[in-house]
């Protein structure tokens, strides 16, 4: 089963997809995207370990930054899988070929096997992503092309998942039992 668990910025969506992920599970595997480039990222993923740690959970902690399809085949059938997050990973294959002249056709190559290793995963994956389109739009190419490839990304993710959370000022709301269809 997987689970999309989609919002802002400090929307509340990393807090609830633990709870949600630790509800499902005893132990997990937490799959973190993120790279401490800076201070600042430090701080952040030092507080994303803290909130682990205190959630009382047994958390497994495995860092990937690039080839997280292929990871995700490798944890398929064992424990309960938290991806934290989509976007970085994203931001990180982007930035990967940022000076490539086919860059958007190799993204789109790993996101292909992103839905794939997602498709074919066995047993409970949780997925945090970032709704990056509902701001400005952004100023240069790469910039405008990240989140064009972030939205078609969450939608192709979402079709698949069979539960999707928004959350909004700390509160999920799941969006696929509500989804219109025509």
């Amino acid at each position: 089963m997987s689970i999309l668990v989609t919002g802002g910025a400090r929307s509340g969506k990393s807090g609830f997809a633990e709870r949600l992920t630790l509800s499902l599970a005893e132990q997990a595997v937490y799959v973190a995207t993120g790279q401490a480039f800076d201070e600042e990222m430090k701080e952040r993923i030092a507080l994303h370990r803290r909130q682990r740690e205190d959630s009382g959970g047994q958390w497994a902690t495995v860092e990937e930054p690039l080839d997280l399809p292929g990871l995700l085949q490798q944890l398929s059938g064992g424990k309960a899988v938290l991806v934290d997050c989509l976007t970085l990973w994203l931001s990180n294959v982007l930035l990967a070929v940022e000076n490539e002249p086919d860059r958007q056709e190799r993204v789109e190559q790993e996101l292909a096997r992103l839905e794939d290793s997602v498709s074919s995963f066995r047993g409970t994956l949780v997925l945090v992503t970032n709704e990056v389109g509902d701001g400005i739009v952004p100023e240069y190419a790469l910039g405008r092309l990240y989140r064009d490839l972030s939205g078609r990304m969450n939608a192709r993710l979402a079709a698949r998942a069979q539960q999707v959370f928004l959350v909004t000022a700390g509160i999920p709301v799941e969006l696929k039992s509500r989804e219109y269809k025509l």
